[in-house]
């Protein structure tokens, strides 16, 4: 069984999914070892604590340098044995030390269909905000392993979502959640748990 870090930096809620998915046995190569936190005093560090799951703050601000902070995170990844990585709303990019360290091995969910409304400085409403600006007619989500290219690495898995008439960047982020990311991404954990669990 593999063990698992969800790295996180607001409220959870892919965290959520997983941890839900977990429960229900969707996930038997797979165990959520460890929650690491980009800030403190997330909703998602209490998900974590509710789940019997540890979590760990990891605060770029407290380290001089990226360097430094890649370091601190390599650190405590070893530290509880983790296998395989997850970005689940992490804000902060990863440095090539911690790429290397996990070579398709680090999984994200991206709010877009690669290679649309993707790469540096998009995430969150700003994903959602140029959707809806360009005029598509369909979103979802992906998710894909981590390279040094920002959302550049190998897909996954990706599901179409629709995009209504009168839709918000707000009410179009949550149809993505409840119809792609919560689903997918479990889902895609599951799946690559169980072919790197021999």
């Amino acid at each position: 069984m593999l063990n698992v870090a969800v790295l996180v930096s607001g409220g959870g809620t892919n965290l959520q999914a997983i941890l839900d998915s977990a429960a229900r046995g969707e996930n038997p190569h797979g165990h959520v070892a460890l929650v690491v936190a980009s800030k403190p005093g997330v909703y998602a560090l209490e998900r974590a604590e509710k789940a019997g799951v540890p979590g760990v703050v990891v605060c770029r601000k407290d380290y001089a340098g990226s360097e430094a902070f890649d370091a601190a995170l390599l650190a405590v990844l070893r530290g509880y044995g983790i296998d395989l990585v997850v970005l689940a709303g992490f804000l902060s990019i990863l440095g090539p030390s911690v790429i290397a360290a996990y070579p398709e091995r680090i999984l994200n969910v991206h709010p877009s269909l690669i290679p649309s409304f993707c790469g540096e400085g998009m995430y969150g409403l700003r994903v959602h905000e140029a959707a809806l600006a360009k005029g598509v007619k369909v979103t979802g989500a992906t998710v894909h392993f981590v390279n040094e290219v920002c959302d550049g690495g190998r897909i996954l898995a990706q599901q179409a979502v629709a995009v209504l008439p009168g839709d918000t960047p707000e009410t179009l982020q949550k149809r993505v959640m409840e119809q792609a990311e919560w689903k997918l991404l479990p889902a895609a954990l599951a799946q690559v748990c169980e072919e790197y669990d021999k």
